[in-house]
């Protein structure tokens, strides 16, 4: 049965003889191409095994794309359980829906729910910049729907090789681009991310996307398909030939001569019909007529239907020449192996399949029943009549083989570790410090990104109270109580390939403390995982340190990871990236108009600084762009502290004793000061005398050092006796650094006495300056409002 306009018919292309269940039983001795398809021989020997006979064409496709590392997890799932195995009942409190799903789910109070999730869509971002990009950003927005909320923001974490290379303006423009074309054209805000640039992303950039829903409780909805009888609908977009084997390989152009040729690897992306279908979804949701539904990504119809039945415990009847086609040539394998964009699979009851078709008619979504639900535990497909497919759902979805793939501590760690940044020369006269503070200010990855920020909306929909340059987006859930929630990602991937287990523990502890930092308390963690090949013993070490870094700092600081993505086999020939597992936090604040932003707004304010300088300058920023050195053990966490730091922070929010607070990370404590200038145009004099003295460290340390556990904040003076009675109270090192002001002559400046004194138009010049010179002017200077415009 085919719904749409009333014009969309069945596919009625002639049917070429395919291959059924009854001929695969009886040509066992059939030559398949499933090296072809990127599976093992021991993998397609299981396969066998398990049907008890060869899989026919269609079942090979199915079973090529979901037991690809990309959907299976095969090689990380052994480490990936460590994330259950730390959970504890404290973590649970707010955790409503968890691993397994579309994406994670949190109570945040009030009887609302927040759900997030971040994935990878790195190598199609690499072949077809714009379009990679885009239908990541549409892929992981329909992992929110199919969980029954309104998508509400988008964020994303970017990777790119050196900015002055000739190939990395080709991958820049089109990724941006991508991203702000669909994000923009859906209506959401983008609302924060990271923009990086190095060497060893040359060929194989990241694009990590990021997007977040809200939704009531009761609102909830699951992957599952139950209920014999109920029905299964294909609905949104057509499906063609774009994406095929996206999931696994870039697939051969067909299975059988004669078929389409050159079909595109990269899916691509209509934003104004995924716009459409959100509508549609949340009103099919509102009026209770869907059981159970899934989004058609990596895999697509393979996926979607093997997921649910195995999910539900359930079976599942197909009819796959239902599926409405933009090319009739389309064979059954390459429809199930199909990733075309804009599409969604729902479990209806027969009661309400009429109002189902009323609610996508009203909304134009084309829409075909495919099949029903059934109880014998098998997904059987028919194509014309013809039995194609006749599998047990969960040897597809779920029990795919799982690897214990080699792991080896890396010969060249050791050399690298004991390369210590310590032997560097650090400066202590003024004019060589003014420089490196010039050089830092200026460089690519602590440079401005309002070249790449400003392509995004990140106004849109009139609830975003924090984002981009601040430490964390921040959106209001309801408009009566003011109750929202905070979101950061963070990776530094320098200091984790110096130490993989403190390099993630250091990814979680940055997040958790942006987080704070706007105001809210850290609740929930999504991750994406990216690393170079599985095959290779060294990566899996990386990996498997990394995920144990990200589990025993989410248990010492009592936050659940939520879900996430695996993405490996990034590397350039046998050189893989520096290992980038990128954390999310998510964040509860109780009343938005308590958010803290990141610059100062008032002069005569007191600058405290909160925490402890070390002379940590391994893997930082100071020793890359000074020194072009990487070496040594990345700065040391103290989750405990993070903690604390964190509670600190809220009390001194909900009191409002703090104007302002900024993170210290990448570029130090000068970095931080001279953003806190730039924010709002309201200058400093500063002195770091303090910090030297009771720390024990230099000028280059106290400037430069990233060491953890720090914030800068703001506090008007009438406040300041009960800030740091709250410093004080709760045992955190605090030191008063200096004072906001604006010189009466010259405007605003940032002076650090007996260092340098730098105007506002000097720092604008080094921080603004650098991205357009790579890329070209940054479209429309755009001049955050003090203020939201939250209606």
């Amino acid at each position: 049965m085919t719904t749409a306009t009333q014009n969309a018919t069945p596919n009625a292309a002639a049917t070429p003889a395919v291959d059924t269940v009854e001929n695969a039983a009886a040509t066992p001795e059939r030559t398949q191409p499933f090296a072809a398809l990127g599976l093992k021989p021991d993998e397609y020997d299981r396969i066998r095994e398990i049907l008890g006979r060869r899989p026919t064409s269609s079942e090979l496709a199915m079973y090529s794309v979901m037991w690809s590392e990309h959907c299976s997890y095969k090689s990380s799932k052994i480490y990936l359980r460590e994330f259950g195995r730390q959970m504890t009942d404290k973590m649970r409190e707010k955790l409503m829906v968890g691993m397994g799903q579309n994406a994670g789910v949190v109570d945040v109070g009030d009887g609302w729910a927040v759900t997030f999730k971040v994935e990878s869509h790195n190598h199609p971002s690499y072949i077809e910049p714009f379009q990679g990009a885009a239908t990541g950003v549409g892929g992981i927005v329909r992992d929110i729907i199919s969980m029954g909320a309104r998508p509400v923001a988008v964020m994303d974490q970017l990777r790119f090789g050196a900015i002055d290379h000739p190939d990395t303006a080709r991958v820049v423009h089109g990724v941006v681009s991508g991203i702000s074309f669909y994000g923009n054209c859906l209506g959401l805000p983008n609302i924060g991310g990271e923009t990086f640039f190095d060497s060893v992303y040359q060929g194989n950039p990241l694009v990590n996307a990021l997007a977040v829903g809200v939704m009531r409780h009761e609102d909830i909805k699951l992957a599952n398909a139950s209920g014999t009888g109920n029905k299964v609908v294909l609905f949104g977009a057509r499906t063609g030939g774009d994406g095929i084997g996206g999931a696994s390989i870039l697939a051969s152009d067909t299975f059988a001569d004669g078929g389409p040729t050159k079909r595109p690897a990269v899916q691509v992306g209509d934003p104004f019909a995924e716009k459409v279908l959100i509508e549609c979804c949340l009103e099919l949701y509102r009026d209770e007529l869907v059981e159970a539904i899934q989004d058609l990504g990596a895999a697509g119809i393979s996926c979607a239907t093997s997921e649910l039945a195995a999910n539900g415990g359930s079976g599942m009847k197909v009819d796959l020449e239902e599926v409405l086609l933009r090319d009739p040539r389309l064979s059954p394998e390459e429809i199930l192996m199909s990733e075309s964009q804009e599409r969604m699979m729902a479990i209806v009851a027969p009661e309400k399949l009429d109002a189902f078709l009323a609610v996508t008619g009203k909304w134009d979504v084309e829409t075909s029943v495919l099949g029903e639900v059934t109880g014998d535990g098998r997904l059987v497909i028919h194509w014309h009549g013809h039995e194609i497919v006749n599998v047990d759902p969960a040897t597809v979805a779920v029990d795919g083989p799982v690897y214990e793939r080699p792991v080896a501590y890396p010969a060249w760690i050791d050399a690298l570790q004991e390369d210590s940044a310590s032997a560097l020369p650090r400066a202590t006269d003024a004019e060589t410090l003014r420089k490196q503070f010039s050089q830092l200010l200026s460089s690519p990855n602590l440079a401005d990104k309002s070249w790449v920020t400003n392509q995004y909306d990140y106004y849109v929909m009139g609830n975003t109270a924090l984002a981009f340059p601040d430490d964390a987006g921040m959106i209001r859930v309801d408009e009566e109580s003011g109750l929202g929630f905070a979101i950061a990602t963070d990776c530094d991937s320098r200091f984790c390939q110096l130490d993989p287990y403190e390099g993630a523990r250091h990814a979680v502890a940055e997040a958790y403390r942006n987080v704070a930092v706007a105001g809210a308390v850290p609740t929930a963690v999504t991750d994406c995982l990216n690393f170079g090949s599985p095959e290779n013993p060294e990566v899996m070490w990386q990996f498997q340190r990394s995920v144990q870094g990200i589990a025993d700092a989410c248990r010492e600081l009592e936050i659940p990871v939520t879900g996430g993505n695996v993405s490996f086999y990034n590397q350039t020939g046998d050189q893989p990236i520096y290992p980038t597992p990128v954390v999310g936090v998510l964040g509860v604040i109780d009343d938005v108009a308590r958010r803290v932003p990141s610059g100062w707004q008032d002069q005569g304010e007191n600058i405290y600084l909160l925490g402890v300088t070390s002379t940590e300058l391994s893997g930082s920023e100071w020793a890359d762009v000074v020194h072009d050195h990487l070496g040594g053990r990345p700065p040391r966490v103290n989750l405990s502290n993070e903690k604390t730091l964190a509670e600190l922070l809220r009390a001194a929010s909900q009191q409002g004793l703090i104007s302002s607070a900024h993170d210290l990370s990448g570029g130090g404590l000068a970095q931080a000061l001279a953003e806190s200038v730039i924010r709002f145009g309201v200058g400093a004099r500063v002195w770091l005398r303090e910090i030297i003295e009771r720390d024990g460290v230099d000028a280059s340390a106290a400037l430069f050092s990233e060491s953890t556990g720090r914030v800068l904040v703001s506090v008007p003076r009438e406040d300041d006796v009960k800030f740091q009675g709250l410093c004080e109270g709760r045992g955190y090192p605090v030191l008063r650094i200096g004072v906001t002001d604006i010189a009466p002559a010259r405007g605003a400046e940032l002076e650090i006495q007996d260092v340098f004194t730098m105007g506002i138009d000097e720092l604008n010049r080094l921080w603004r300056g650098t991205l357009p010179a790579a890329f070209g002017a940054t479209i429309g200077e755009f001049e955050a409002p003090t203020t939201p415009p939250m209606a």
